[in-house]
């Protein structure tokens, strides 16, 4: 079993939700709910890791965490 992290954001020019996962090429989706977007994520993670080796599933990153800034704009 392999945990992975997803990032999600509300794109506001389509109000869908987006996602990725950091660190799996291709591991991205979008839906119009949360519970949608979940499964969404969890059957392209799935199929991006069917599409990876052994050693490549191995060097999947660590989710640590996310920082927030504040820049001037």
């Amino acid at each position: 079993m392999i945990r992975v992290t997803g990032y999600i954001e509300k794109d506001p020019e389509t109000g869908l939700y987006v996602a990725i996962v950091p660190g799996i090429p291709g591991a991205h989706t979008q839906a119009e709910t949360l519970d949608e977007l979940q499964k969404n994520l969890r059957e392209v993670v799935e199929l991006c890791l069917e599409e990876m080796d052994e050693e490549a599933r191995k060097r999947v990153p660590e989710f640590v965490g996310i920082q927030q800034l504040e820049v001037a704009g």
